[in-house]
């Protein structure tokens, strides 16, 4: 076990043991705030004031982000079947919502009002009842007015000022302030990740974040001044996100090099010559990156050989930045190489999905002896017996 890992395991059994005394406990240790218990949720007044303080433009931008992830994640919304087969048998697949979730929101090294609306919009679709947001506060005990307007318009109250691995924790638990939550999610740092992982299956999770990525594909059509600024804006994130260029340019990597070396990012960059751009997309694959971008003459031309990847970005107008913000595709993305077999947050994550079967006395009998063979060759005979027992006269 490693200090991370000690630290998180720590904490979460003083969540277990003491709840509200340790989120409190842990707020004034690792940010130097006194707060109380009566303190930690969000007061409707704050709310208000934080709506009015970020003024009306931001609203209008809000609105619009909020509208294009509403209209894009309502066609992601799946139908409920059921058939009937002969004999009267009725099978059936179910989607219920979860009950309960809360939304994690980082606050520090950034604010991330995009991620409240990229979590809570999905989860209002598939109709949780009960969404929760924890966010750390400032040493003022105030949460950053935008993140409390982004989840008004988002219609979320309740909001509790609380983050790392005790905030996780807290939701995964349950506290005398802070009802427990069915599943968590939303991304956080290192201690976020590890309570996440160390708490599933006593609570839902949706992903494991790892630091943010990029893959860059570039042909020899592609703007030098577009490639440099796309990579830079993804090393801002953190110092552990990484840049990939792949081109069949020489010049075109020759060029970014030296510009990632001029912004002192090239550390977190690495740069790959491709033959063609079958070659490219290959390694693209491989590397299975959380945003690809399509920096070639015929992007379309390209999209069908890709597979790994958390979202494609085509074309040399369409930078992360509007997907991570405002285009309406969600950006909680699959990180670390995980696009291989993960997908980005969307609807799915916020409901169950249920199997219904009702057989009929003759639709049994019908298979009554092949259910039989099945449960005698698995050496579970009893299996067979509940078969059988519903065809014995007593």
């Amino acid at each position: 076990m490693n200090k991370e890992e000690a630290i998180v395991k720590r904490i979460i059994a003083d969540v277990r043991k003491t709840g509200d005394a340790a989120i409190i406990k842990y707020a004034e240790k690792f940010e130097n705030i006194k707060i109380s218990a009566q303190e930690l949720r969000v007061a409707p007044q704050e709310i208000e004031e934080a709506f009015s303080f970020v003024g009306s433009e931001f609203v209008s931008t809000i609105r619009l982000a909020a509208r294009n992830i509403r209209a894009y994640h309502e066609k992601q919304k799946q139908s409920e079947w059921f058939d009937t087969l002969p004999d009267d048998v009725v099978l059936g697949f179910r989607i219920i919502p979860i009950e309960s979730v809360g939304l994690y929101v980082p606050s520090g090294r950034a604010v991330y009002p995009s991620s409240v609306l990229m979590n809570a919009i999905p989860a209002k679709i598939a109709g949780v009842k009960r969404i929760v947001i924890a966010v750390p506060c400032g040493k003022n005990k105030k949460v950053n007015p935008y993140i409390l307007a982004a989840a008004k318009e988002a219609g979320i109250s309740e909001i509790y000022k609380m983050g790392g691995a005790q905030a996780v924790a807290a939701l995964a638990i349950g506290t005398r302030t802070i009802k427990k939550v069915d599943k968590i999610v939303g991304p956080g740092n290192i201690y976020v990740t590890l309570a996440k992982k160390m708490l599933f299956g006593e609570v839902g999770i949706d992903k494991l974040a790892g630091p943010s990525d990029v893959v860059i594909i570039a042909d020899e059509s592609a703007d030098i001044r577009f490639i440099s600024s796309d990579m830079a804006a993804q090393a801002e994130h953190d110092p552990n996100s990484k840049a990939v260029l792949i081109s069949t340019s020489d010049d075109i990597l020759r060029d970014a090099k030296a510009q990632m070396k001029k912004l002192k990012k090239s550390g977190q960059c690495k740069f790959y010559k491709a033959n063609d751009l079958d070659e490219a997309a290959r390694l693209s694959n491989e590397i299975a990156p959380e945003h690809l971008e399509l920096l070639v003459s015929v992007p379309h031309a390209l999209l069908g050989k890709i597979t790994n990847a958390g979202a494609v970005f085509m074309g040399p107008y369409s930078p992360v930045a509007v997907g991570d913000y405002l285009a309406g595709p969600n950006h909680v993305l699959p990180t670390d190489g995980t696009a291989r077999f993960s997908s980005p947050l969307g609807v799915w994550d916020f409901v169950k999905y249920q199997s219904v079967i009702g057989y009929t006395k003759p639709a049994l009998s019908r298979v009554r002896k092949d259910l039989i063979r099945f449960s005698s060759i698995e050496g579970l005979k009893a299996h067979g017996e509940s078969v059988n027992i519903r065809f014995k006269e007593f």
